[in-house]
């Protein structure tokens, strides 16, 4: 096939590369968000999709508003067999969509109809979910409302991060998309519809999300912890300093100190009281430091027992 790439972040090189790489596809364009000013110098960079057709000598677009009609018409004068999105970060109108003879096949991470949205893998920590997943989508014009093609099904370990999700499901989404173009080939792929009743929204991460209230139960503030590792990251106050954490354990059990209470110091790590069941804390970082564990933490700062976290 013929192929038109939507994509921005490195979580979408993969399928790209795949397709690239495949003796069956041709990319023939690839889509990506305009370039950004990054740092004090206010330099441009380049998205990494746009870096990765660069260098393989890919023809790149990059608009403002896919939808505008001067891109409509680019897009149109491309020759398509089907055009492939993958975290693109803009909504297509139907004029594009229907402009393809299969279509637009969108490559999303998770089980739809669970975790619609801009921020699936982090909200399937988040929530507390066993399993989570690749699906491929026959796109409409709704926000991952379309036909489900294809499902591909993967466990969240117990200790799993956001980082450690994302490094999984990137290969695991190449490897079903090709399934998915071949399917849709030979015209044995049937289409599913979603139960729209079923579904949950992920919603776009905020940098606040990411301030722990201790008052919730540890079970939460640790899947917060891996949740949100990559970004904003899972955050406290030591002081009058941010102390965020990456690494922490559940301790079943209940102390006689409020929650937000530090409960056990040892050379190796601390403990926090939550509103439920004790937090190990195991690796940290303060404010204007490096990430350290918990033991270098100790070593460089005092913190007794019965102190307060998050009181500034």
């Amino acid at each position: 096939m013929n192929v038109i790439f939507m994509g921005t972040p490195d979580f979408s090189i993969p399928v790209l590369e795949g397709l690239v790489k495949s003796e069956k596809h041709t990319v023939k364009a690839v889509v990506t968000q305009p370039d950004k000013a990054r740092g004090r110098s206010g330099k441009l960079k380049f998205t990494p999709v746009k870096e990765y057709a660069i260098e393989n000598g890919i023809d790149v677009y990059t608009p403002e508003r896919v939808k505008d009609e001067a891109f409509v018409k680019t897009l149109k004068s491309i020759d398509c067999d089907v055009i492939v999105v993958i975290a693109f970060g803009q909504i297509l109108s139907q004029e594009i969509l229907d402009i393809p003879k299969y279509g637009c096949v969108n490559v999303h991470a998770s089980l739809l109809p669970r975790w619609r949205g801009a921020a699936p893998m982090q909200w399937a920590i988040l929530s507390g979910d066993k399993k989570t997943g690749i699906t491929t989508m026959q796109m409409d014009a709704g926000l991952d409302t379309g036909d489900m093609l294809m499902q591909e099904e993967i466990e969240i370990a117990d200790d799993e991060t956001d980082e450690t999700l994302h490094d999984k499901m990137a290969p695991l989404g190449s490897e079903l998309l090709l399934k998915t173009l071949d399917g849709l080939e030979s015209g044995t792929i049937v289409a599913q519809k979603q139960n729209n009743e079923e579904s949950t929204y992920a919603k776009l991460l905020k940098k606040e999300m990411g301030e722990i209230d201790l008052s919730w139960e540890a079970t939460k503030i640790e899947r917060y912890i891996r949740g949100l590792s990559a970004w904003p990251g899972a955050f406290t106050h030591f002081g009058r300093k941010t102390l965020k954490l990456f690494a922490a354990e559940v301790v079943e059990g209940q102390t006689e100190y409020e929650p937000g209470t530090v409960c056990e110091v040892t050379k190796k790590y601390f403990c926090i009281q939550t509103g439920e069941g004790i937090l190990k804390v195991k690796e940290v970082q303060l404010e204007g430091k490096k990430r350290m564990d918990a033991a270098s933490f100790l070593n460089g700062n005092h913190l007794s027992v019965g102190e307060r976290m998050n009181s500034q």
